[in-house]
């Protein structure tokens, strides 16, 4: 700094350069020591050290009552964010009653501003336009409905259930991250398909009811397939162009 005197201005300038570096070293700190605790015991500490606003956000998928226990548990009457893309299946939205009515869900349900009937009359099935299509058609049926419902909410904190072992795209995700200025919380990404199931079973809480019929993940009918021989998890979505819709990563 060749013990030159900064003013306020120049100060501020080299504080802000700074802040990323800063802020990058901490939660690596943070995650270290989350790495060592159990899911619930996450969840109390970012119940206690991350800022207010908080809302989990989930597909209502084929784990998805893990999340909405354990979250429900730690804090009844947390903003459960749902883009709801008006193709999931029948099974799905029974699923969603059984679980609001059972968990006693603070359930907010977010949609596209163009209706699915109107999408299909204008841009046709996007689904099968390959990849150009499918990333449109996430973008308007996840992405933008749910970025307004995390600034409706004023969101902070947002919780969600994504595993390492889901798919190769999650295997380096953190507990604690930063998203689009809010931070994001993960309190099983470490979780196994055994530690899943061995939470259900405890809690005597349901897997979604296509897991009978071979689904590991549960999107739109349309986009959802069965694990079948030869394949992996994420082969079954997105008629194998991807496995992620963007809402995790490009918001």
């Amino acid at each position: 700094m060749n013990n030159l005197v900064w003013d306020d201005a120049e100060k501020q300038a080299w504080l802000a350069a700074q802040a990323p570096n800063v802020q990058a070293l901490e939660l690596q700190a943070i995650n270290q020591e989350l790495a060592q605790m159990e899911a619930s015991a996450r969840v109390r500490w970012a119940q206690t050290h991350l800022p207010g606003n908080q809302a989990l956000s989930s597909s209502f998928g084929i784990q998805a009552a893990v999340m909405l226990h354990m979250m429900t548990q730690a804090q009844p009457n947390i903003p459960v964010l749902l883009t709801d893309t008006g193709y999931l299946f029948a099974d799905t939205y029974r699923f969603i009653d059984e679980l609001k009515a059972r968990l006693s869900l603070n359930l907010s349900v977010v949609r596209a501003s163009m209706s699915p009937a109107w999408q299909e009359a204008r841009f046709g099935r996007l689904w099968e336009q390959g990849s150009d299509g499918l990333n449109r058609y996430n973008r308007i049926n996840k992405i933008e409905p749910m970025e307004r419902a995390l600034a409706e909410h004023q969101v902070q904190t947002w919780y969600a259930g994504l595993r390492r072992s889901q798919a190769s795209t999650r295997a380096k995700l953190p507990v604690l991250s930063m998203q689009a200025g809010r931070y994001k919380f993960l309190p099983i990404v470490d979780w196994s398909n055994k530690d899943v199931y061995e939470y259900l079973k405890l809690n005597d809480l349901p897997y979604h009811p296509l897991w009978e019929q071979g689904y590991v993940s549960v999107g739109d009918w349309h986009s959802s397939q069965p694990l079948t021989l030869g394949m992996s998890e994420e082969d079954t979505r997105f008629n194998g162009l991807g496995r992620e819709c963007g809402l995790h990563f490009d918001i």
